[in-house]
C-alpha cells in the first residue's frame, strides 16, 4: 500500500498531528506579498547576476552603486505615492545592488530614512510582459530627469573616470562590502527545482511555520534558529520587498534578530535547538529533501555529486526517440513511537531495509532499529532518484537464525512519489511495526536531468542499414547484401535504444566462391547517425531506422594536425598528438565552419563541474585539485574523458555542457547540449586514435549485441547517494555519478571479459577482423 498524507482519516497508518497546512494567519504572520512568484523572480536575477560576469568587476560595480545612490533612488523616491512603489524597474546592474542593499534590513532602513526620511519599497512585479514594459517605463522617466546619464552602465576606463570610482568606493564602502558579499548568493539556490510552484508553495508554508516557532520561542531560546534551504529562500525574498517586510514583521522586530543570516557561520548547538524546536512544535523532521540545513561556513558544506544545472531550453526535443529524464531529491527519516517503545529483544534483533520500486532493485539500505529513538527523528538516507523509480519500500525485518543470513518480513509500507508531490509540504509520514516505528519521507518536485548516453555493439549492417544475416537474404531474395558498415545502438538511461550509429568500412557484396567485400577508401569512411530503434524482423535481427540526423566526413587535415572531422551540424573538429604511445599529448580543437571564434572547446579529463569527489569514511569530501590548462598532466582516472565548455559573451568564463568518454562511448549532456553533436565527437575521436595508435582501443571490432545487466537491477544514474548518506556499509559504485567509476558502472553483464568477441561468432559473410582492422586501423 501507498502512504497517504498527514491528517486525512483514510488510513489508520497515518498520523493525525498538527501538520503545516492548519497554521492560520492569525496565529502566525500575515504575508502581503506573493512569496511564490516574488521567489521565481529573485531566482531569475540572481542567476542572471552569476551568470554576468562583467556585472561583478569592481569598476562596474562601483559605477553601478554611484548609480544606485545619485539616480535611481533619488528617481523612485519622488516617485512614490505614500507607501506605494511604482511600478518601474531599474537596469540590471542598479536592480542587482538594490536587491543586496534590502538583504540588510536595519542598513537599508537607517539609509532610507536618513536620505529620503521615509523607507523606499520594492514594486511586486512578477510577469516577464510586465517587466517589458516597466523597464521601459523607468528608461523613459530616467532619460528624462537626466539626459546626460545612460541608462545601461557603460563604464568608460580612463583615468579620470576610475578616480571619481574611487571617490564613490570612499563614500559607500559598507554598501560596496554588502554588494561583494552577495556576489555568489545563487549558489545556494540554483537547484533546478527550486522554481517550481509546487516547491515554493511548500516552502512559504515552512517559513510562515518557521516565524510561528520564532514567535512563541525565540524569548526562551539561548541560541539562535537556523533557517534550512527553502526557508532561506523565502526569508531573502521577503527581505527583498522592504515596505512588505517592515509591515509584515514590525511585530516580530526584536526576534528577527534571533535567526542566522546567509553567511554567518553557525554553532552545531543552534542546529540542534533549531530542530528540536521544531519538532517539539510541529512534530515533524526540521530537515526535509530540498531543505537541507548549511552550518559551520562554506567550506564544511558538503556538495552533492551530481552535476544538475537549471537549462532555459532543451535542443534534444527535436529528436522523438530521446526521452527526457527527470530527478528528483529524496530524504526519509524514522523516530520509535514514544508510547509503544519495541523491547530490548526487538531493538536488537529487527532492523529497518530501504529499496527502490522500480530501476535499481538490488540497492538494500539496512539500518538496525536500535540506532533510531524516541527523543527526535533520524535519516535513513538522503538520495537523488530519478522519477521513473516510481517510489521507494520501507521494511521492518527480523533477523533470522542459523548459520544463513536470512530475515523474516515483519511489516512494509511504501511512498509512491506521486502521493508525496499531492502532499503537504511534499512530505508524507506513516507507521511500521504494529505502530512502534514512525517513517517521513520527504521528496522536490521532479526536475529535468542531464541525458545519459551509451553506445553499445551491434551486428554489421549493408548500404540500406539491414543487419547482414540470412534472414535479411531470404527476405530479399537471396540477392547479397552490399556494403559493411561497422554498427553501434545508442541506448539511453532506460535502456532504451535512441539512436544507431553506422561507421563505413567496406563496400562490395560476399558471394560464395571468392567474391567478398573490401575496404573503401580513407575518405569514404563516414560516420552517420540516425534517430530511433531498430525495426526487428526476427529475434534481434534487424533494419536500421531511415532518418539520418549526423555525419562526420574525414578530410585531410590541415598543418600540423594529425586528423581532421567535418560535421553536419556546422562544426569542425582538429586532432593532433606527439606520440602514439601518451594520451596527454593528444589536442583537439572544435571550430565552426562559418565563424572563427572558439565556442566550444574539449578540456581533456574530468573538469570543472565534472571534477572527482571522494568521499571518507566519515562522509567528508575531498576534492581533487582541478589542473584548469588543457596541457596539465592528465590524471590515470580521467582517461577517455573529455569536458565539452561552451563560451558565450555573457559568460566568457564557458558552462561546461557535456561529458564524453571517447574509449567507452559514454555521453552526460545538459538539456542545451545537442545529442547527436555530442555522439560525434566521440566516435570520431574513438576512429582517430584507434588510426594513430593501430589498435583497438575502444573494443570496435566486437560486432555482435553484449549481454547487459538486467533492466530495472541496478540501472545507471537511477540512483545517487548523496554523500552525508555515505558510510563503509554502501559503496556501491552503482550509486554514485558514473563518471567515478565508469568502467565498473557502464560494464556488461558477466564483467569485462564479456567484451572479448570470441572469433566463431563472426560470419564469412559479414567479412573477417582483418577487413574491419584495415577499416579502423589503417
Amino acid at each position: 500500500m501507498s502512504a497517504t498524507r498527514n491528517g486525512s482519516h483514510e488510513s489508520s497508518d497515518v498520523l493525525s498531528t498538527r501538520s503545516l497546512s492548519e497554521i492560520s494567519e492569525v496565529e502566525t504572520v500575515r504575508l502581503s506579498v506573493d512569496l511564490v512568484s516574488a521567489a521565481r523572480k529573485n531566482l531569475g536575477l540572481l542567476r542572471t547576476a552569476s551568470e554576468s560576469p562583467w556585472l561583478h568587476e569592481r569598476a562596474t560595480l562601483l559605477e553601478a552603486i554611484r548609480r544606485y545612490d545619485e539616480l535611481w533612488m533619488p528617481l523612485i523616491s519622488d516617485l512614490m505615492e505614500g507607501s506605494s512603489p511604482p511600478m518601474v524597474l531599474p537596469p540590471l546592474d542598479v536592480e542587482w545592488v538594490w536587491f543586496c542593499h534590502t538583504l540588510n534590513p536595519v542598513s537599508y532602513r537607517k539609509y532610507c530614512e536618513k536620505r529620503f526620511s521615509k523607507l523606499i519599497g520594492k514594486p511586486a512585479i512578477f510577469y516577464e510582459e510586465n517587466e517589458e514594459y516597466s523597464l521601459m517605463r523607468c528608461e523613459e522617466l530616467w532619460m528624462k530627469r537626466y539626459p546626460n546619464e545612460s541608462f545601461e552602465n557603460e563604464i568608460g576606463i580612463n583615468s579620470s573616470n576610475l578616480q571619481d570610482l574611487h571617490a564613490v568606493h570612499d563614500h559607500h564602502e559598507d554598501l560596496l562590502s554588502e554588494v561583494e558579499k552577495q556576489r555568489h548568493v545563487y549558489s545556494k539556490f540554483s537547484w533546478p527545482y527550486m522554481t517550481d510552484i509546487v516547491y515554493l508553495i511548500a516552502a512559504r508554508q515552512r517559513y510562515k511555520g518557521f516565524l510561528y516557532v520564532l514567535q512563541r520561542f525565540a524569548d526562551g531560546c539561548p541560541s539562535r534558529l537556523l533557517p534550512s534551504l527553502d526557508i532561506l529562500l523565502m526569508w531573502v525574498t521577503h527581505q527583498s520587498y522592504p515596505t512588505v517586510y517592515d509591515e509584515d514583521l514590525k511585530e516580530m522586530e526584536g526576534d528577527m534578530g534571533k535567526m542566522v543570516g546567509l553567511w554567518e557561520t553557525v554553532r552545531s548547538i543552534e542546529v540542534e535547538e533549531t530542530k528540536k524546536l521544531w519538532e517539539r512544535t510541529f512534530d515533524q523532521s526540521y530537515v526535509k529533501a530540498g531543505g537541507v540545513i548549511e552550518f559551520g561556513g562554506a567550506a564544511s558544506v558538503v556538495k552533492p555529486p551530481v552535476y544538475w544545472e537549471v537549462s532555459d531550453r532543451d535542443v534534444n526535443t527535436k529528436y522523438k526517440s530521446l526521452l527526457p529524464r527527470f530527478l528528483q531529491e529524496v530524504c526519509v527519516f524514522v523516530r520509535l513511537n514514544s508510547r509503544m517503545k519495541p523491547t530490548q529483544q526487538e531493538r536488537q534483533h529487527n532492523f529497518l531495509r530501504l529499496q527502490i520500486v522500480r530501476c535499481h532493485r538490488e540497492l538494500k539500505i539496512d539500518k538496525p532499529i536500535s540506532s533510531f529513538s524516541a527523543d527526535t527523528w533520524k535519516k535513513v538516507t538522503h538520495l537523488y532518484c530519478e522519477f521513473g523509480t516510481k517510489g521507494l519500500m520501507l521494511e521492518v525485518r527480523k533477523h533470522g537464525g542459523g548459520c544463513f543470513k536470512t530475515s523474516k518480513l515483519e511489516d512494509s509500507k511504501t511512498f509512491l512519489w506521486n502521493d508525496l508531490l499531492r502532499a503537504p509540504s511534499l512530505t508524507l509520514e506513516t507507521h511500521l511495526d504494529d505502530k512502534q516505528v514512525r517513517a517521513v519521507a520527504s521528496i522536490t518536485p521532479p526536475a529535468q536531468a542531464p541525458y545519459l548516453l551509451k553506445c553499445v555493439p551491434d551486428k554489421v549492417t549493408d548500404d540500406s542499414g539491414a543487419m547482414v544475416s540470412d534472414v535479411i537474404l531470404r527476405m530479399n531474395n537471396y540477392k547479397p547484401q552490399e556494403g559493411r558498415w561497422l554498427s553501434r545502438t545508442i541506448l539511453d538511461h532506460a535502456g532504451r535504444e535512441c539512436f544507431v550509429v553506422r561507421m563505413r568500412v567496406a563496400g562490395g557484396f560476399w558471394r560464395r566462391g571468392g567474391e567478398t567485400p573490401s575496404a573503401v577508401k580513407w575518405e569514404d569512411r563516414i560516420i552517420e547517425i540516425r534517430e530511433g530503434s531498430w525495426s526487428y524482423v526476427a529475434g534481434s535481427i534487424g533494419r536500421a531506422p531511415e532518418k539520418i540526423v549526423g555525419t562526420a566526413t574525414p578530410r585531410e587535415p590541415p598543418e600540423h594536425w594529425q586528423a581532421a572531422w567535418c560535421f553536419s551540424t556546422g562544426e569542425e573538429l582538429l586532432i593532433s598528438w606527439e606520440s602514439s604511445t601518451s594520451m596527454s599529448d593528444l589536442n583537439f580543437r572544435l571550430r565552426n565552419q562559418t565563424s572563427s571564434d572558439p565556442l566550444v572547446k574539449l578540456l581533456r579529463g574530468k573538469k570543472m563541474q565534472y571534477r572527482a569527489r571522494k568521499i571518507n569514511s566519515k562522509g567528508k569530501e575531498h576534492e581533487k585539485r582541478e589542473n584548469t590548462e588543457e596541457n596539465d598532466e592528465e590524471d590515470e582516472d580521467d582517461e577517455g574523458f573529455l569536458t565539452l565548455v561552451r563560451f558565450t559573451e555573457d559568460n566568457p568564463t564557458g558552462r561546461p555542457t557535456a561529458l564524453l568518454n571517447w574509449k567507452l562511448l559514454i555521453v552526460e549532456l545538459l538539456p542545451e547540449e545537442d545529442a547527436v553533436f555530442a555522439l560525434l565527437l566521440c566516435i570520431s575521436i574513438l576512429r582517430s586514435i584507434s588510426e594513430m595508435r593501430k589498435e583497438d582501443v575502444g573494443s570496435l571490432l566486437i560486432r555482435r549485441r553484449l549481454k547487459e545487466a538486467k533492466l530495472g537491477a541496478r540501472d545507471w544514474g537511477s540512483v545517487i547517494l548523496h554523500p552525508s548518506s555515505s558510510s563503509s556499509t554502501i559503496s556501491s559504485p552503482y550509486l554514485q555519478p558514473w563518471y567515478w567509476n565508469a568502467r565498473s558502472v557502464i560494464a556488461p553483464d558477466g564483467g569485462d571479459d564479456a567484451t572479448k568477441q570470441p572469433a566463431v561468432n563472426n560470419s564469412p559473410v559479414e567479412g573477417g577482423d582483418k577487413l574491419y582492422k584495415k577499416g579502423i586501423m589503417t
